[in-house]
């Protein structure tokens, strides 16, 4: 065992090592010992100074300080740091004919309301309507009957109905849950979703502030497609073109789940049979899940 007295600079780490030597959990060992040596091996490569240490104490504690019930700064910085995206995609291997999976992000809430196929889940909101059809398959092909689908998104402004301060959950808009039908489809309609900056009025704000770094995340709608037998699928699908996908700010854009949201005109008919008296869009997707 390494000797706890006179340490210095070097010798630390071993001796901090060696305290976790007697850890019952061997998975918790293996991450607390990697993480006190990279951890120690990073302030040794940039020489970290006793102000700079208590400046990144303070910013995490003001990170945690800003967490609530419908914030989470925390992973709004893992997401920032490319961190959420990196543990998803080693958890989250894929066939190549599986859709890819993203960031959970920061604005999901459980328990949101089950709709009936076809469903607006935007009543009543500014925005250019959006009519979604899409398909829940295995990667072979084969529809997913009875899958659980849950929507989130943004509305034309780029706000989450969570970011409203007045905001509670019998207040739910833009999200839902809905099932796949004996075809492993799934419809409903909504407002084209827009461009947004994630929170920057909090400790990630400053940091991407100070770094010089874009806030902002192209245009998508959220899903979290489950069925039994197959990995829960998290995934975003992004609006074609946009000009943020290429500098996202969490990291999170997969060619896969880049889609082509269609610009219609008025009076067209849409795919429920309705005919909207202004220009909307139609996003026609099928999701593939990955087997267990």
């Amino acid at each position: 065992m390494a000797t706890q007295r006179n340490l210095d600079e070097t010798t630390i780490t071993d001796a901090v090592v060696d305290q976790f030597a007697g850890t019952p959990d061997p998975r918790l060992k293996h991450i607390m010992t990697s993480l006190v040596r990279h951890l120690h091996d990073f302030a040794r490569e940039v020489n970290l100074t006793e102000d700079e240490w208590f400046q990144g104490i303070d910013f995490l504690t003001r990170t945690g300080h800003t967490c609530s019930d419908t914030r989470q700064e925390f992973i709004l910085l893992s997401d920032a740091l490319g961190l959420s995206q990196l543990v998803v995609a080693q958890n989250h291997k894929r066939a190549p004919a599986a859709t890819e999976q993203t960031v959970f992000g920061p604005f999901h809430i459980e328990g949101a309301t089950p709709q009936p196929d076809g469903a607006n889940i935007a009543e009543s909101m500014p925005g250019d309507p959006l009519f979604v059809t899409a398909q829940v398959t295995g990667i072979d092909g084969t529809p997913i009957v009875g899958a659980t689908v849950d929507v989130w998104h943004a509305d034309a402004e780029g706000f989450y109905d969570l970011q409203d301060p007045n905001w509670s959950r019998d207040e739910m808009r833009l999200r839902a849950v809905f099932q796949t039908n004996t075809d492993g489809r799934f419809s409903f309609r909504t407002i084209q979703p827009s461009a947004y900056p994630i929170p920057t009025d909090g400790p990630v704000g400053e940091m991407l502030q100070a770094t010089n770094r874009s806030a902002m995340r192209p245009a998508h709608v959220h899903f979290r497609v489950s069925a039994p037998s197959y990995d829960t699928l998290i995934t975003h699908i992004f609006v074609a073109g946009d000009r943020w996908l290429e500098s996202d700010a969490v990291f999170g854009v997969r060619s896969s789940c880049i889609a082509d949201f269609i610009r219609r005109e008025a009076n067209e008919t849409a795919p429920d049979g309705s005919k909207p008296p202004q220009p909307f869009y139609t996003l026609d997707y099928t999701f593939r899940l990955q087997p267990i």
